[in-house]
């Protein structure tokens, strides 16, 4: 049925789709680290508390007409909620686009939204919630079963991406006798490795690592912050996945081209 409708209707559908899950999004970035429910009560207005009608809550639209305040009390509204709508529903978009109505568009849509709160939430906090790492291991396991990489590769993912941060962290502690890494990293990079398989992962965090060090360096730099200056890892976690599942197949071919 979806074959016998227009591509361009099919695609803006799936992007109105996206952004609609966006702004769920947003209210889990919001929640979550406040230990509310994230499907109870409805939304309202942080600051006067009054609930939100349908229409305020139009993704992105709201926003802009309401130019990014509450309709009641005036406070700002952060940017972020429309961010994250939009980059929601650009990458429904994009992932359709790129796999079409398959097992891989709900996998990678699925962690792409994992993703997307993790990265919001150690941004603020420096906080990632089980409820998402946890369950996502979870998901990204059985969605190997059905598409890539496989369910062996993401077992491997698995150990190996919760192993190797876990590692890192055990050691760091025993040399310094102080916290390097939180144990939500290790469980993060380990729903990484469900999701994109043991190869993958590691791609994912060389590129973290890499990230984190330039502005770790540019932090440093700016006289922002000394060697102890704590960066949210997690973030750069989301940044190393998100292009190891998209660009990460190239970027290995390169390099298995480039020892040869």
């Amino acid at each position: 049925m979806i074959d016998e409708l227009p591509p361009a209707f099919v695609l803006a559908a799936v992007a109105a789709f996206g952004a609609i899950v966006g702004s769920f999004l947003n209210v889990c970035i919001y929640r979550l680290p406040l230990g509310k429910s994230v499907v109870w009560p409805a939304s309202a207005c942080p600051q006067c508390r009054r609930e939100l009608s349908w229409y305020e809550n139009v993704p992105v639209l709201s926003y802009l007409a309401l130019r990014g305040r509450c309709r009641t009390c005036h406070v700002w509204i952060g940017v972020q909620y429309p961010i994250v709508e939009a980059l929601t529903s650009a990458m429904f978009a994009l992932a359709w686009w790129a796999y079409g109505p398959t097992p891989l568009f709900a996998s990678r849509v699925v962690f792409g939204c994992a993703l997307i709160v993790l990265f919001a939430i150690d941004l603020e906090h420096q906080l990632l919630p089980n409820p998402i790492t946890l369950p996502g291991i979870v998901v990204g396991f059985v969605f190997s079963v059905f598409t890539e990489p496989g369910w062996i590769a993401s077992l491997i993912g698995i150990a190996a991406g919760g192993g190797v941060l876990y590692l890192v962290a055990e050691a760091y502690y025993r040399v310094r006798h102080e916290e390097g890494l939180g144990m939500g990293d290790v469980k993060m990079l380990a729903m990484i490795g469900a999701f994109v398989g043991w190869k993958l992962t590691l791609v994912a965090l060389m590129m973290a690592s890499l990230s984190g060090s330039l502005i770790g360096l540019v932090v440093i730099a700016s006289r922002r912050g000394g060697m102890k200056y704590a960066l949210p890892f997690g973030t750069f976690l989301a940044l190393g996945a998100a292009a190891a599942a998209t660009i990460g197949p190239a970027v290995l071919d390169w390099y298995m081209e480039f020892l040869k």
